[in-house]
């Protein structure tokens, strides 16, 4: 009943993308279509193959990761692939930058195989990879700098359910956490989320966490 979720993997690493290839192909649910080496092989491969979800590192030669996520994000044939940035550093500036980007959320290098398996399961379903407890550093380390993607006024165009729902979800919430913080179903959660996200033009949900705080809906105080 269950399809196959289809991984693209870039990195400039052949060692890297063996390893995550091994781990992920052993899974009776998930399969690697295609690797890249840099971000234009990356980027065509995403046109030739449309996978579910790219691995994409975040520092290859020519093109780096947040400039082929950037690309990826804007390419209308590509609206169904979920991006997740592999990183060495952890919470650095280029990781929110590849979430202003489009990226669906990140990873370490020696992130233990489980949890790479999850987040290629998340990607596809269209959560963030953030954490309660990442959001939080991430949101204190970077997001309380001026805004410089998201203008507050874009909050306008959101009811003030939707800007309770958006809050809710920059502080790491899922669509059931939301719904019984907010005494209402786990689908009606999910119609708001939705409908913030048609309405900002939010990618994901990971979008939605960077409009929540660089809108000043909610801040980083807040936690």
């Amino acid at each position: 009943m269950n399809r196959t979720i289809r991984v693209l993997l870039a990195d400039d690493q052949a060692l890297i993308r063996a390893g995550f290839r091994a781990l992920l192909n052993a899974e009776d649910d998930i399969e690697v279509v295609a690797e890249a080496r840099d971000g234009q092989e990356c980027l065509a491969s995403a046109v030739r193959h449309l996978p579910d979800v790219a691995l994409v590192d975040i520092q290859m030669p020519g093109m780096d990761g947040i400039e082929t996520t950037r690309r990826i994000a804007a390419d209308p044939r590509l609206a169904g692939v979920g991006v997740v940035i592999i990183t060495n550093f952890g919470l650095d500036e280029y990781v929110f930058q590849a979430l202003r980007a489009g990226a669906s959320g990140f990873l370490l290098k020696d992130t233990e195989p489980a949890d790479l398996i999850r987040a290629v399961r998340v990607a596809v379903d269209g959560e963030a990879l953030l954490s309660p407890a990442v959001t939080r550093k991430l949101i204190s380390e970077y997001v309380s700098r001026p805004p410089d993607t998201m203008r507050p006024a874009a909050m306008e165009v959101l009811t003030q359910r939707e800007r309770e729902v958006v809050a809710l979800v920059g502080r790491g919430l899922t669509n059931d956490d939301i719904a019984a913080h907010m005494v209402i179903s786990p689908y009606t959660a999910k119609t708001h989320v939705s409908r913030a996200m048609t309405k900002l033009g939010a990618r994901d949900r990971a979008q939605l966490v960077v409009f929540a705080y660089e809108s000043g809906l909610i801040s980083a105080r807040s936690h």
